[in-house]
């Protein structure tokens, strides 16, 4: 194709975005806009023009190096009248006939400068997004949680919930299946929670990090949905869909060997001609007269479905000869499904310390299930919002994972309910904490459950997802 437009966008095979502009492809990270161009349509690649525009940059001698503006100057102390280029234009053609390698030159280096912009802008974009994201939940406030308060053994079964920064999935959009990255791995530090005394739990609020662990539910429980769906094709649609992928492949063959003049569909039509006598009957009368039939009832249910009948070919065809059109109807696959788990908590504090440990697991789930503003205060968030954090759930047996129970990818805290009456009854302590609490927690995974998720770990454990 021609030389791009400037400001010409477009994106390569692995994602990065290229921006042109000064005759050179330059990266730009955050780009909107701009005049969007085909990668496949670009004679020179937008990663060959770059890296021979940094390439030519390096390979300067540093003693060497001048500017546009440098150059313009040795023409100006060189001029017999001490004027700038473009003042006398006699005087311009003498000196570019003395000396034309300077106008090759001025043209040079205007291109390795305006390359040089190019890759300043594209990091200067770079920097600012790291920069702007950089400022999200600064604040980190780890440690552990736990209800009841007192000291796990190596034979209790519990729920542990960890908290941790959404990761995004970056420049290629999209996470492949059984990449791991969704998948819950607990770190060194993760994994010896449950052996934190009673004496050394958080007292202070989980923020951006940190570990909660509670009792297993009662109401234990996995679902895994995977949604079909009826298809119906009848034997025309089949034959017509048959034929023109069959004409689409015979045009292509001819197109390639002797172009759009060698076009012949003739077998085409001939094979679509028998998958219509196969359906319709095997000698032409009989075909004739069905598809005569068929083709009358269309035309009689589009004529009557002006006035709202809303008729169909197979009622006609059922109600006239008691037969209709066979849908040949499958069941196939048609999506994945995300997981959701609902767990309830009964909490009832029995002295302080679990009542401030109950405090603080119900502020660390709401805080940490709020989306995130820049700065992590108020009004800083006015353009744009951060994912909040995710929840890493696990089953776990003293200070390993259990060895029966399902496991979980990471989860985002969908919903959370608290009610402060778990009784029914308002009752409070006298520092005010309830007696009695219910907290219903739903948590959603972020990606699906795929079979080759089953062969990696954690997944070759215990019943796997």
């Amino acid at each position: 194709m021609s030389e791009p437009l400037p400001g010409s966008v477009t994106v390569a095979p692995d994602g990065q975005t290229y921006i042109y502009f000064g005759g050179v492809w330059g990266p730009a990270e955050g780009v909107t806009g701009g005049i969007e161009v085909d990668y496949n349509s670009l004679t020179i690649k937008p990663e060959v023009s770059f890296e021979n525009a940094v390439n030519k940059i390096k390979n300067e001698d540093n003693a060497d190096t001048v500017t546009v503006e440098e150059i313009k100057e040795q023409i100006k102390s060189r001029r017999k009248d001490g004027k700038p280029e473009g003042d006398n234009q006699w005087w311009d053609f003498l000196d570019w006939y003395a000396n034309p390698v300077d106008k090759d030159k001025v043209a040079e280096i205007a291109a390795e400068e305006t390359a040089q912009k190019g890759v300043e802008f594209g990091a200067t974009i770079k920097d600012a997004r790291k920069q702007r994201l950089a400022r999200y939940g600064k604040k980190r406030q780890g440690g552990v949680l736990r209800y009841p308060a007192e000291a796990l053994t190596e034979h209790t079964d519990y729920l542990q919930i960890d908290i941790e920064k959404y990761q995004e999935i970056g420049p290629t959009l999209i996470n492949a299946a059984g990449s791991g990255a969704r998948y819950v791995i607990g770190s060194f530090t993760q994994n010896r929670a449950n052996r934190t005394n009673p004496g050394r739990l958080s007292r202070r609020p989980l923020i951006n990090a940190g570990t909660i662990l509670l009792p297993i539910p009662s109401n234990l429980q996995d679902s895994n949905n995977v949604v079909y769906g009826d298809s119906r094709m009848n034997g025309l649609a089949a034959a017509g869909v048959n034929a023109v992928e069959s004409g689409m492949n015979t045009a292509g063959g001819q197109i390639a060997t002797k172009g759009f003049s060698g076009v012949d569909l003739t077998s085409t039509k001939n094979d679509l001609k028998e998958a219509l006598f196969t359906e319709f009957g095997r000698d032409n009368t009989t075909a004739l007269q069905t598809a005569a039939d068929v083709i009358t009832k269309k035309f009689a249910t589009e004529a009557v479905n002006i006035f709202g009948a809303n008729v169909t070919v197979n009622q006609l065809l059922a109600r006239g000869n008691g037969e209709i059109l066979n849908p040949n109807m499958e069941l196939l696959f048609s999506d994945v499904t995300i997981r959701n788990f609902r767990f309830s908590f009964k909490l009832t504090p029995r002295n302080q310390k679990e009542a401030e440990q109950v405090r603080l697991i119900i502020r660390a789930f709401k805080r940490n299930m709020a989306p995130q503003a820049q700065g992590g205060v108020a009004g800083s968030g006015n353009f744009f919002l951060r994912t909040p954090n995710v929840f890493k759930l696990r089953y776990r047996s003293g200070s390993k994972d259990h060895p029966f129970l399902n496991k979980f990818k990471q989860c985002f805290l969908t919903d959370m309910q608290t009610t402060y009456t778990g009784d029914g009854v308002y009752a409070t302590y006298d520092d005010g904490t309830p007696v009695s609490m219910q907290l219903d927690l739903s948590f959603k995974e972020i990606q699906p459950i795929y079979d080759i998720d089953y062969d990696e770990k954690p997944g070759t454990g215990a019943v796997g997802y």
